[in-house]
């Protein structure tokens, strides 16, 4: 039983709904809380949330710092979007009705929560054959003892290509709740970054869900820090011939932190590509799950499809849970899956320090080292400049025991 649970209900009853809300609120009215025999939960209690009471958002205007480069910038400060006064041609950006999915499964629990409690939804539009140099940076940062819900619709045209970022930032005791949707045409190519960085006091709770088209390309960085609890669902359904699909996903956890990452895979169409890398790094008492799922359907042929994710357990106290999956119903495909769990090494920490490298700034060069090659794979060099002196903070914080 979850208290929570039973409030948000309560709250998306007493507002304003549009058809497709109340419809989805009806689905949400009969879907049960989940529990640790709740398979995609398993390994991640919501007992902390259940008993969570949180207010309502005050408008609060945050811009987190980013990389020294132009982006246009969406802000939501707890209660409404504050858009951009200009967009170059070929974007449109505007706020409408909930009342639609785009590409979200809906087997999301806390997906149908964010329809019935967002207010608005974000709607970015590339047209055909624009390349929108700029990247969209779409922010949300957390509030004090406050709860916020906002969903985001991105359509790319034919041949269209753009940079979106969503950043989730903050340290604050709160819950944040962000879905963003894609739908990416033919021969469109989308750069997708997502930042989950908040602190060890804050839920986050949300998803990105692709559709790539024929000829489509996506090339996806998550980059997770961890929080109280932190879930991300990833979905990519391969909708097209020859989509090609990209993802990498970094996440560094300490102290009590959780972060549960669940991707999910549908090749659905023949001639499709997808490779995926995952590196976690889990000190102190923190708690990381894994779970990514690869699904060739029965008429995928000439699929090519790589899962790959490796792990560093920093402390004797850290979990990790890490379950790679490959379902696959067509006979001519190429396909593998693969997971590691290590220590640092102690030959090379040896090395190090035996050199006059402190043992902690050893320690850091060795993560940097196990994590750099996927920070190396993002498309925008400033994106990825902006993010190593954060991450190698991160190493610092980080206590190996």
């Amino acid at each position: 039983m979850s208290h929570w649970f039973d409030r948000t209900q309560d709250a998306a009853k007493h507002g304003p709904l549009t058809l497709f809300q109340e419809q989805q609120l009806k689905v949400l009215e009969g879907t049960a809380w989940p529990t640790r025999k709740t398979e995609a939960w398993r390994y991640t209690s919501l007992f902390g949330l259940a008993a969570e009471q949180f207010a309502a958002p005050s408008a609060q205007l945050t811009n987190p710092v980013f990389a020294d480069i132009a982006t246009i910038d969406i802000i939501f400060d707890g209660q409404q979007w504050l858009l951009p006064s200009t967009l170059v041609s070929g974007l449109t950006i505007e706020l409408v009705a909930v009342d639609r999915v785009l590409t979200k499964p809906d087997h999301h629990l806390f997906g149908l929560i964010n329809d019935t409690r967002s207010q608005q939804s974000l709607s970015i539009n590339v047209a055909d054959s624009c390349q929108i140099e700029q990247p969209i940076r779409i922010v949300m940062a957390a509030q004090t003892d406050s709860e916020q819900f906002a969903r985001v619709t991105t359509e790319l045209g034919a041949n269209a290509k753009c940079t979106v970022i969503e950043q989730l930032d903050g340290n604050s005791k709160g819950l944040s709740s962000l879905f963003c949707e894609y739908e990416v045409a033919d021969s469109a190519h989308l750069n997708h970054y997502r930042f989950q960085l908040q602190g060890d006091q804050h839920y986050s709770i949300g998803g990105s869900h692709i559709r790539l088209a024929s000829h489509s390309q996506l090339d996806s960085h998550i980059v997770g820090f961890g929080s109280k609890l932190s879930r991300l669902d990833i979905d990519v359904e391969h909708a097209g011939e020859h989509a090609q699909a990209n993802l990498n996903a970094i996440f560094l956890l300490d102290g009590k932190e959780h972060f549960d990452l669940h991707t999910t895979i549908e090749h659905a169409k023949p001639n499709g590509t997808t490779e995926e890398n995952v590196r976690g790094i889990v000190a102190d008492h923190s708690k990381a799950t894994f779970n990514g799922r690869i699904h060739i359907h029965r008429d995928a042929q000439k699929t090519l499809a790589e899962l790959n994710n490796r792990n560093l357990l920093m402390s004797r106290n850290a979990e990790l849970n890490t379950k790679p999956e490959l379902e696959i119903y067509a006979d001519d495909v190429r396909c593998a899956h693969g997971a590691t769990v290590a220590e640092l090494d102690e030959k090379s920490m040896y090395y190090l320090t035996s050199r006059g490298i402190s043992r902690q700034d050893a320690q850091v060069m060795l993560n940097f080292g196990f994590i750099n090659e996927l920070v190396d794979q993002m498309q925008h060099e400033a994106i990825a400049e902006w993010l190593r002196p954060q991450l190698r903070q991160r190493f610092a914080q980080m206590k190996q025991i």
